[in-house]
């Protein structure tokens, strides 16, 4: 049985509760990171917290292992006196979603190879994808993760705006936002790229600058261009 303390109240900390509760071989508590007086013992100490709160939160925590779940954060962000690991769940976490542990990577970082295996059990208690993956790699990791989920998410609301302001449903959408997401798990994205950009269709694309608001211009305008300069890659 591993034993498992989770400080935090968000979406990280709060899916992960959940999860862990599932899990046959492990014992999880959950307590408010405002309220770090008493902390149970545990095997792993999960620190579950802001990026900017981690230093404070780990400082303060006397756990004989201890870990951060930050894609950005480095393994040294951690201020505890004793053991320190880094267990990155790469997702997007909503309250309320339900997510597939068992589709989740989890990066895991640690300083030895004995607390490597410990968080390898235990992300093994309620996933199946598990990957070695240092402070560089994990902060790579996360930029590429940003691109592919905040800033895409992004694009999608442009598009939505765009429908709206055409009195068009935005779930005519749908299907084609689904299928350019499979279409990468069988060829590379610079394979899979398609449309007016790398086609150098300049009719089309000033038709559809036409169309658009000063910031959409901008925004088109500067991807049509990416995509473009990195065919030439």
């Amino acid at each position: 049985m591993i034993s498992v303390v989770i400080i935090g109240k968000g979406n990280v900390a709060t899916h992960l509760t959940n999860a862990f509760k599932k899990a046959d071989k492990v014992n999880v508590s959950s307590i408010n990171s405002r309220k770090l007086k008493d902390i149970p013992t545990a095997d792993i100490t999960i620190i579950a917290v802001s990026d900017d709160a981690i230093e404070e939160v780990s400082s303060k925590v006397t756990n004989s292992f201890v870990v951060h779940t930050s894609g950005s954060a480095s393994i040294k962000s951690l201020k505890n006196n004793t053991r320190k690991g880094v267990f990155y769940p790469l997702q997007t976490f909503t309250k309320g979603k339900k997510v597939d542990f068992n589709e989740i990577p989890f990066c895991l970082e640690t300083e030895n190879e004995k607390d490597l295996k410990l968080l390898e059990k235990a992300a093994k208690t309620i996933g199946t994808k598990i990957f070695s993956i240092n402070t560089k790699q994990r902060k790579a990791l996360h930029v590429a993760a940003v691109f592919v989920n905040n800033f895409t998410n992004h694009l999608y609301k442009t598009a939505n705006d765009i429908c709206k302001d055409q009195n068009v449903p935005f779930e005519i959408l749908l299907p084609l936002i689904k299928e350019t997401a499979n279409k990468v798990e069988q060829i590379s994205p610079k394979k899979a790229q398609t449309g007016p950009a790398i086609r150098n269709d300049k009719k089309t694309i000033k038709n559809h600058l036409d169309l658009l608001n000063k910031e959409q211009q901008e925004i088109y305008t500067l991807l049509t261009n990416s995509i473009q300069h990195g065919e030439k890659l």
